[in-house]
């Protein structure tokens, strides 16, 4: 594996991200806890992993600029825009969330996942779209 893989791996763990994350959102709406706190704590290592060649990607090659134009740039740039965003707010908020349930603070793991989920979840999809918008489509 190369440097040049990493955008790819990153996808990849975007999306089995937000793959583990339904799936865990689904376990816990049918009371499988066990397997809710299993699938949930896979989807927190693959963002972890996720954010670690992230990292190293961008600490080796910097910044990759858009190639489009018009307003195939303008929907990228709204996308990257808000992912960002959301993205620097949901890493404290995961491991918020993850510390509670390991804590056994359930009420407030409850309180604070619901606002956690949807914002993990877009984020994780959204990298999928930036990676492919970026890397994979022709423009």
């Amino acid at each position: 594996m190369t440097i040049r893989d990493l955008p790819t791996l990153n996808a990849c763990l975007n999306a089995t991200s937000a793959v583990l994350l339904v799936v865990g959102w689904t376990f816990i709406r049918r009371r499988r806890i066990d397997l809710h706190r299993r699938t949930m704590t896979a989807a927190f290592l693959c963002s972890t992993l996720f954010l670690v060649s992230y990292l190293v990607y961008h600490a080796r090659v910097g910044s990759v600029r858009f190639p489009g134009t018009g307003g195939a740039r303008t929907l990228y740039l709204g996308i990257l825009l808000t992912h960002t965003v959301l993205a620097a707010a949901v890493a404290p908020l995961a491991i918020a969330t993850f510390i509670l349930a390991r804590r056994g603070r359930f009420e407030r793991h409850r309180r604070l996942a619901r606002w956690t989920l949807p914002i993990w979840l877009y984020v994780s999809v959204t990298g999928v779209v930036v990676y492919v918008m970026l890397y994979r489509m022709r423009w």
